[in-house]
């Protein structure tokens, strides 16, 4: 509180984030040259052991200090007094070494440990003040130890009787003082705190450089702010029943709502965020889609998992001109139970479309029989009625419709014969087809069935062969009471235009794709259900639906130019169940009959 009162005003968010990247800066620094100070130190240390310990080897390897030593073996106490031995040769000798050399000491020793020279006279004939016992055994040792003189780096070295390389009589200490030592790491740590005196000024106009880059990011605004925007987002997102798919200008994720994540199929949409596009799993037509984005873009149909949705992509520009692009929205609505809704209609459309053209048939066969019975002859009405009933009442222009005996089947693809005979094409029924079940999903049997049809009899009106045909071949097989559908359908036409067939499953690949446009490649893909589903669409759709079920749709043969044409292949499991009651074998055409009777 303050003096009136009122309280104390807090560090803004921006200050208080300089500060504590100051501190941390200061930290680390501090933290790096004290480690660089100690590691020096440590080998400045190691290094002055080293060069003791080549002075004493050299000390001892003198052929007049073994001579020395050797004679003082065996000296009296007359001999070993300091009057005496600072006289010396010995003395003599070790103290021009350690003039020469800038030494601590060097000190020689007999076999017992007392001083045959030393710096200070007074020590002369005195025992060592650090244990010779490693060196008077016949080793070489370092250490950095405190003496008489000080604390020293230090090496002791053997001396060996002249002539013997094993008879130890005496040892040679030589040190480095420690103020030395000390000196060198002066020298070498000057420009070490120099550096870090620059890094701490970096690191401070780094950390205004931070400050004021953070403020233009989040426009001056608080932490707390923030999380009230974040919050508001967040409820808006989940409040909308559309899919919301935010992505940065680098092509990131930067926001995902649980709905989106429903739709696509993303088990934890929030771990898209800050995601690279290309690695987010998201449909491969994202990048096009938003490289197409404009405020007038059309959406655009596609097939994910289970769903048919609706994509639409909008740039999203800054509100003041001159700033960069902020990225893109995708919006992502559900179309599916539209879509199931569309391909009933497109069904019933077909097969209406097949009554009115049959309609006179039907007028024509009743006054035939009502001829017959008007004349008396009851046993050809009854013969003429048989036929009927066996062929069906509609006489669709599909060759060998009364092997399908599914009713669902027989006037789906009698219309679809309808269609193609319109544009010229033969519709028929493979010889081999048996169809014993009774299909119980047509909604997907017919987008199956209609798209691999539609694509045949285009290829067939856009191929050279004279005679133009479509072979439709259905088969059951079954597995307890449910059976899977198999579905073979083959052209006149030239074949695929393309080696590989897989990417024409691909949606965007259709007949009014590049290579149609161009006229190169031979002609371009086919474009199933193109008046309902939208170009390229129906391929992937069929392969949707059937992988959904656990089968496939496949090419089973790419054809060739000038016919005969593409085979493709699907499989449906659980599409197809047992016809029940006895007699359905037999009565199927019959059910057949009366199913196209009724239609």
């Amino acid at each position: 509180m303050t003096a009136s009162g009122a309280p104390r005003q807090r560090p803004g968010f921006l200050v208080r984030m300089m500060l504590l990247h100051l501190a941390v800066v200061a930290a680390v620094v501090l933290l790096c040259g004290g480690v660089y100070g100690w590691l020096t130190y440590e080998r400045l240390g190691r290094d002055a052991e080293r060069q003791a310990l080549s002075i004493a080897r050299s000390v001892a390897a003198d052929v007049d200090v073994r001579a020395g030593v050797a004679e003082l073996v065996d000296a009296g106490p007359a001999d070993l007094d300091a009057d005496v031995l600072s006289r010396g040769g010995l003395q003599r000798a070790a103290e021009g070494v350690r003039r020469r050399t800038d030494a601590l000491f060097v000190v020689i020793t007999d076999d017992t440990g007392l001083r045959l020279s030393h710096p200070n006279p007074e020590q002369l004939g005195r025992p060592v003040s650090t244990d010779p016992t490693e060196a008077l055994a016949g080793r070489e040792v370092t250490s950095q130890e405190r003496g008489t003189l000080g604390h020293s780096a230090r090496a002791k070295v053997p001396v060996h009787a002249p002539g013997s390389d094993e008879t130890v009589v005496g040892a040679v200490s030589v040190g480095i003082s420690s103020a030395d030592v000390l000196a060198a790491l002066e020298e070498d740590i000057t420009p070490v705190a120099a550096t870090a005196v620059a890094a701490l000024g970096l690191g401070a106009a780094a950390s205004a450089a931070i400050a004021r880059r953070l403020k233009r990011l989040t426009l001056g605004l608080e932490p707390e702010e923030i999380v009230a925007l974040a919050q508001d987002q967040e409820a808006v997102l989940r409040g909308v029943d559309e899919g919301v798919i935010g992505v940065s200008p680098g092509h990131r994720i930067t926001v995902v709502n649980a709905e989106a994540g429903r739709l696509l199929g993303l088990p934890e949409p929030s771990r898209l965020v800050g995601r690279p596009l290309a690695e987010a799993g998201l449909p491969a037509s994202f990048p096009a889609l938003l490289a197409a984005a404009t405020p007038a873009s059309p959406a655009v149909e596609q097939v994910v998992g289970r769903h048919v949705l609706i994509l639409s992509a909008r740039a999203v520009r800054p509100a003041r001109p001159g700033l960069p692009p902020l990225g893109w929205v995708v919006l992502v609505r559900d179309r599916t139970e539209l879509q199931s809704l569309t391909r009933q209609l497109d069904a019933v459309g077909a097969l209406s479309t097949a009554l009115r053209a049959q309609r006179h048939e039907f007028a024509n066969r009743l006054h035939t029989i009502s001829g017959l019975l008007a004349i008396g002859d009851a046993e050809e009405a009854r013969r003429y009625v048989s036929e009927v009933t066996e062929t069906g009442p509609l006489s669709y222009p599909a060759e060998r419709a009364e092997l399908l005996r599914d009713p669902y089947l027989q006037a789906f693809l009698g219309a679809k014969s309808v269609e193609a005979a319109e544009r010229g094409v033969s519709l028929r029924i493979g010889e081999e087809t048996l169809v014993r079940g009774r299909v119980v999903d047509p909604q997907d049997v017919t987008t199956v069935i209609g798209s691999l049809v539609d694509n045949a009899v285009r290829a067939a009106v856009q191929g050279a062969a004279e005679v133009r045909w479509v072979e439709v071949e259905l088969l059951d097989d079954w597995a307890g009471d449910e059976g899977t559908l198999h579905l073979v359908v083959a052209d006149s036409g030239d074949g695929l235009p393309v080696a590989d067939p897989e990417p024409i499953f691909a949606q965007g690949w259709s007949t009014a794709g590049p290579a149609a446009a161009t006229g190169s490649g031979g002609g371009a893909p086919f474009d199933p259900l193109p008046d309902v589903h939208g170009q390229g669409f129906g391929l992937s759709l069929s392969r949707e639906l059937a992988r959904r079920r656990g089968g496939e749709v496949w090419v089973a043969d790419p054809g060739r130019p000038g016919g005969p044409g593409a085979v493709f292949c699907a499989r449906l499991p659980g599409t197809v169940v047992r016809d029940p009651g006895p007699g359905a074998d037999v009565g199927g055409a019959r059910s057949a009959g009366r199913s196209g009777g009724a239609g």
